[in-house]
Order: C-alpha cells, then structure tokens, then sequence
C-alpha cells in the first residue's frame, strides 16, 4: 500500500521502488514455494511407485506362501471340507511332549519327554513326509535319551508311547507336568526327567523310596483323585 500521505515526489517514487523490491522479493519467494512443491511432488510419486512396486512384491509372496501353507484339506479326515495347513518347524527348539492316556480301571495317566525338535534332510523329510499325510504341518521331535528303561532309543520311546498323538509344548517343562501331577494325583508312567528336577509332596516317600514310578502309583491311588 503506498502512503497517500506523500506529499513530494521523491517520496513518491521512494515509496515506488520500495514497494517493487517487496513484490520481487515476494515473486522469488513464490519462485521457491514452486520449485519446492514441485521436487516434493516429484519426490512423493516415487515414493509412491516404490510403495506400489514393494506392495506388488509383498502380494506375490503372499500369494506363494498361501499356495504351500494353505491348501484344501482331505476328506478323509475332514468330511466337511474347508482348508489345511502345512509348514516345518525349524529345528533346535527345546521341546517337551506328553500325552494323558485313560487306562481302563485305572483312570487317566501321563507321559512325558523332552527333548529337542530337528531338522532332516529335504529328502528324508519327503520320504516320511508322504507315509503320513503331507497335507499337515511336520515337527519332527527327538526325545532326550537315557539309555535305560523307556528311554532307551528313539525307538523304544515311541513303542512304549500311549498312541501316535502328543501334545507338544515349546520348553522342558517335564518337571512342572510331574508336579501338577501329583497335585491331581495323577501317575506318571514314563518320563525323562532326572530325580534332581522333580518336587513331589514329601508324603509320597511313605509309599516308596527305591523305584519312585511304582511309589507315584501307589500315593495316587491312596489319596484319591481330584478331579471329575
């Protein structure tokens, strides 16, 4: 806004080139919002190529993870149809597995072994793999071995396993599962656990010191379930 106060016309003119230098000093400063806007809109559309590139890239993945992990499930199993998984866990993962069998006359009763998962070789995996069902999710598990009893080998651990079911739990939780146990009285007939790791009620020695699995049955069955 010019003074309209000015009386002289230099003062006129002085007024003029102030309010010209205002204007250019306004036109260049407009220059560089342009400029700025316009490399930051150049910026934002590769960024937002590379973001529709990258969330191409992670949908196609997507895609082929879904094609191998998940897939229609069989009927023989599944009559009702809808959709399995498959995948393999990776190996050195301390693991303990346990199954509560229910005896005949003697009620429910629990393994226990811990161990470590593995890793086999893609052609051994394959082998076994398809003697099963390859339509299911693989963990293969390798007990920790005493070399006596049920713990023999692998084997004998498997060929003293209640069915060919387990419940499979990340961790050696062994010696938790044995104490829960003896709180529900429930026996524990086969584990590989040493004695140091387990906590029994101190009443179980009256039924036995020399051969604890036998003396675990007995006190269960002299005090009694708590349960159903």
């Amino acid at each position: 806004m010019l003074d309209s106060k000015a009386s002289s016309r230099g003062e006129l003119h002085k007024a003029i080139e102030v309010s010209e230098r205002e204007l250019a000093d306004l036109r260049h400063e407009c220059s560089k919002l342009t400029e700025h806007k316009g490399r930051e809109e150049i910026a934002a559309t590769k960024i937002g190529l590379r973001l529709e590139n990258l969330n191409e890239s992670v949908m196609e993945r997507h895609q082929l993870e879904l094609q191998h992990f998940r897939h229609p499930s069989i009927t023989e199993y599944f009559p009702g149809g809808g959709l399995s998984t498959r995948y393999k866990t990776k190996g050195g993962m301390p693991a303990t597995i346990a199954r509560l069998n229910l005896v005949k006359g003697l009620g429910p009763a629990l393994q226990i072994a811990e161990g470590v998962t593995v890793e086999l070789p893609e052609d051994v995996h394959n082998i076994l793999d398809e003697r099963t069902n390859p339509t299911w999710p693989t963990t293969w598990f390798c007990p920790t071995i005493t070399g006596k009893g049920a713990f023999r080998d692998t084997y004998t651990v498997m060929n003293n396993w209640g069915a060919n079911h387990c419940v499979m739990s990340y961790g050696l939780i062994g010696a938790d599962l044995i104490t829960l146990a003896s709180m529900l009285r429930i026996p524990v007939y086969m584990h590989n656990v040493s004695e140091d790791r387990i906590f029994r009620p101190s009443s179980w020695n009256a039924h036995g010191t020399d051969g604890l699995e036998g003396a675990d049955f007995r006190a269960c069955e002299n005090y009694g379930p708590l349960y159903g």
